[in-house]
């Protein structure tokens, strides 16, 4: 069964409806009216969706119609997309705010046929989505309060934690419980640390929680403490307000508190009309003189700044009180604890199979199925000593007493990944995921076995399908998508980690395809099922025909993936374009077609356009400008590509733009790229005629990223570069006549103007370097920079002295420059340095040899030094 996305699709579009541009749209065309309805439908419908999917397993018919639903909600979101399409066109076309451009709507060249169009996609649209509602009620599905937390839907399916649990029903923790009821009673060392932190640690589903219950509710450590608080962290984001509104109820709760607290003894709503410095008051007074115990379950917090915060506030209890933290993370166990981290084990075999007969038979019933005794366990092995999981899959063979049924669990697919035993724990961590970190990771299913991801691509591919909501108007897309990436990759969903610096690259973890279960097909299996509903295909690409011939069949295409790399010819690219108009991915990778056919502006939907390493193409039509929606366009190693279209600036929408052109200057003027004003990261790699960059940029007031490689005639930069207000990343290598100091200006106005945000700046092979601009040194920049990098350039003389100004400089990295033969002895005033590279830099290199070096003392302080390939390490006492 595949995994129903339903309730998050339909919170996009809601959010869709709620957008200032589309009732703006809404009301220039007449149907304010019919969107309102759409959208009270829907949310009619989301009140039961997550009962449905939970439900689907069960009732055959949900399955059904969770699917049908979820087709009307992609029509939903497609028919609200060429809604904001006509409204970005309308913005573009008159060169002003789309409030601005309202009053001309009914004044196009075909109102009438437009209006007609979408006023007979939105009936039908009604008509499916009321059909759906209507159908829900043979299910009896529960309703459920629908609450939105900025742009995610908060719906916590993990059930919040409670301090009871029956001793009797656990097996194989009793030592565990043992050591840690032995710190628990131990007297404080430290009376002035009056409170000590012991994390338990280990993967989802090895018992963590029931452990912590099991030692709070131990008969020696009930009257050892005054005061014993449970709460459930769970994960939020360890927002001390709330936090210390449950420790406070958990406090009081069934206490006779101090006349202050009082007030509390009736519950929430007390608490809620309370400050910030009212709640601390209290809980200060709750906790004074009190030796507590306080169990902080399920914490995942990474924020050392937010835990100190909160460890202030329960710093006046009575000295040995104690603090058990329950996480997966080794990194909040680092930041949290005091004590050693308590790592919790697997089970014994013994334990687990005893645990395993417990869940699957009655009382005594197992005795007498011995065969099936047996074959649980060879289950119970391969559960990695994991309860949860033993649990699991006990509870579901529960009253199952036919053998083959026993047999396909022992022989399941699951299994047969090399991290095998853990796959059931991480199902049940997929399962507790976020709903829209589970979308994001079930998209990732889509792309073959062992497939090489690297965050910027990601984060591409989920901006493209709309997976990525930003909380608050000041959170860039990326970050956002950044955050997923590491969330996931710190519960082991993607694994074989590479940080390079500028990418991230990673490994899908196997149970993606085990576990995601998303709709995706492969050319075999288009044949056999309804093609209104295929949305991504995964093609290998060996038989261009047989993929035209069946693709010709699907008209709701979002993605095509090839298994084996590119394989995409002009008639393909011309299927893409007429065909496939919903299209939101298109990767033409690898492509040797000349020319881009013009109706690819006809794709008004397409989100991702990858041109990459195509050697033969010459020209983009300049209907690709009509691509209002476009967010990536990547045309690097397209060596035969002469120029781009002059509107490149029509692409108000775009993010990411990487660039290989045998143009002598790139379009800027007027319609060019200086009108990018959504821009976040420039790439412009192997321009060989290039001279001139382009006017305007400073125009680029989103831009993050600028990457100027391999681009030898190119002589000088426009000095508003140094003033783009979000500039933080910095890259020009291999570009033999660029002199970064044409133009610096020495004026304190110009060098105080720089940006303020740039920390990363790294230059490779620029032989006309011979120091760093005076801007970068000196000016706003020079606090914030935190990654420094200076290779090949033949000609570099020195670092300044001024160098000490990089207050917040943690990596310098000094490579093949023979005439950098000293460091300034500011050096050592850099005391936030982490790591110091050099590397051929044959005087330099001398001068900072360990102890006998000239220049040894100005860097003897920092942590680790590689010196020509060499690592070196030491720490202050020796």
């Amino acid at each position: 069964m595949a995994v129903s996305f339903a309730f998050d699709i339909a919170n996009q579009v809601v959010g869709k409806l709620g957008s200032l541009a589309l009732q703006e749209v809404a009301l220039a065309w007449g149907v304010q009216a019919d969107l309102e309805d759409l959208k009270n439908t829907i949310s009619t419908i989301q009140a039961v969706i997550s009962d449905a999917e939970e439900q689907q397993s069960k009732i055959c018919q949900l399955s059904d119609w969770l699917r049908k639903l979820n087709n009307a909600l992609y029509e939903a979101e497609d028919v609200l997309d060429e809604f904001e399409y006509e409204a970005l066109r309308r913005k573009v076309a008159k060169g002003g705010s789309i409030g601005k451009q309202v009053h001309s709507f009914l004044s196009t060249s075909n109102p009438l046929a437009f209006r007609f169009k979408m006023g007979h996609k939105m009936k039908n649209l009604r008509e499916s989505l009321d059909k759906i509602a209507a159908d829900k009620s043979k299910f009896n599905l529960t309703e459920r309060v629908v609450v939105v937390d900025g742009a995610h839907v908060v719906h916590r399916k993990r059930e919040m934690t409670h301090s009871y649990v029956d001793a009797s029903k656990i097996i194989g923790r009793d030592q565990d419980k043992e050591n840690i009821v032995c710190i628990l009673m131990q007297s404080s060392s430290d009376e002035q640390e009056n409170v000590s932190v012991i994390p338990i640690i280990g993967i989802g589903g090895l018992g963590k929680t029931t452990l912590a219950k099991l030692v709070y509710n131990d008969e020696r450590v009930v009257p050892h403490f005054d005061k014993r608080m449970w709460v459930c962290v769970s994960d939020e984001d360890f927002e001390i307000e709330k936090l210390t509104k449950k420790i406070l109820m958990s406090a009081t709760k069934g206490s006779t508190a101090e006349s202050s607290m009082d007030q509390f003894q009736n519950g929430r709503s007390s608490l809620a009309d309370l400050s910030m410095d009212e709640l601390q008051t209290h809980l200060r007074n709750a906790l004074h003189n009190n030796r507590y115990l306080l169990v902080l379950d399920d914490v995942w917090n990474n924020d050392r700044e937010k835990w100190l915060e909160l460890k202030e506030l329960l710093m006046g209890g009575a000295g040995g009180s104690k603090i058990v933290v329950t996480t997966r993370k080794n990194s909040v166990a680092s930041i949290m604890g005091t004590f050693p981290t308590q790592e919790l084990k697997g089970l014994s075999h013994e334990d687990c199979l005893s645990l395993f007969v417990k869940c699957a038979f009655t009382d005594g019933q197992g005795k007498h199925y011995p065969n099936l005794v047996k074959l649980g366990d060879e289950i119970v092995k391969r559960c990695g000593g994991v309860p949860l999981a033993v649990r699991a899959l006990g509870g579901f063979l529960f009253r199952k007493l036919d053998e083959h049924v026993w047999v396909s669990v022992r022989d399941n697919e699951i299994w047969k990944s090399k991290e095998d035993r853990i796959l059931p724990v991480l199902k049940f961590s997929y399962d507790e995921l976020p709903s829209y970190l589970k979308q994001c990771f079930a998209f990732c299913s889509l792309f073959p076995k062992d497939f090489e991801f690297n965050n910027r691509e990601l984060i591409q591919f989920w901006l493209a399908h709309g997976l990525i909501q930003p909380s608050s108007q000041n959170q860039d897309l990326e970050d956002i998508g950044n955050e997923y990436i590491t969330e996931l990759c710190s519960r082991s969903f993607f694994q074989d980690v590479q940080d390079c610096k500028f990418c991230v690259y990673f490994k899908m973890h196997d149970l993606a395809k085990s576990i995601a279960q998303f709709e995706q097909h492969t050319l075999d299996a288009i044949e056999k099922i309804n093609s209104n509903e295929v949305q991504h295909v995964l093609l290998s690409g060996d038989d261009p025909e047989k993929v035209l011939t069946l693709l010709q069949k699907i008209t709701k295409l979002r993605t095509i993936l090839f298994r084996n790399g590119g394989a995409t010819s002009l008639s393909f690219v011309t299927t893409c374009a007429s065909k496939f108009k919903y299209m939101r991915y298109l990767d033409l990778s690898d492509s040797s077609f000349e020319v881009l056919p013009s109706s690819i502006g006809n794709m008004k939907h397409l989100r991702y356009l990858s041109l990459l390493r195509n050697k033969r193409i010459k020209k983009l039509p300049a209907s690709t400008c009509k691509l209002y929606h476009l967010q990536t366009l990547i045309l690097d190693e397209c060596s035969e590509l002469e120029e781009l279209p002059r509107d490149m600036g029509n692409l108000i929408n775009l993010r990411f733009l990487s660039i290989t052109t045998k143009q002598r200057a790139l379009p800027g003027t007027e319609n060019g790229l200086g009108c990018l004003i959504s821009l976040r990261s420039l790439l412009i790699y192997a321009c060989n005629n290039l001279e001139f960059m382009f006017e305007r940029m400073q125009n680029l007031t989103a831009l993050r990223t600028l990457v100027i490689v391999g681009c030898p005639s190119l002589v000088s930069l426009p000095t508003s570069v140094k003033h783009l207000p979000a500039l933080e990343n910095l890259l020009f290598g291999d570009c033999e006549r660029l002199n970064l100091m044409d133009g610096d200006g020495d004026t304190e106005d110009d060098i105080q103007g720089s940006s303020s945000r740039l920390c990363t700046f790294i230059i490779g092979a620029l032989p006309q370097l011979e120091a760093l601009p005076q801007w970068l040194v000196r000016g706003p920049t020079a606090s914030n920079l935190h990654c420094l990098g200076i290779n090949g350039c033949h000609n570099f003389k020195g670092l300044p002295e001024s160098l000490e100004n990089l207050t917040s400089l943690q990596e310098p990295r000094i490579g093949d420059c023979p005439q950098l033969s000293t460091l300034p002895e500011g050096m050592h005033r850099l005391t936030t340095l982490k790591v110091l590279s050099i590397d051929d830099c044959p005087e330099l290199s001398k001068r900072c040899m360990p102890k006998i070096g000239e220049d040894w003392h100005r860097i003897a302080h920092v942590p680790e030094i590689n010196i020509d390939g060499e690592p070196i390490k030491w720490t202050t006492n020796n």
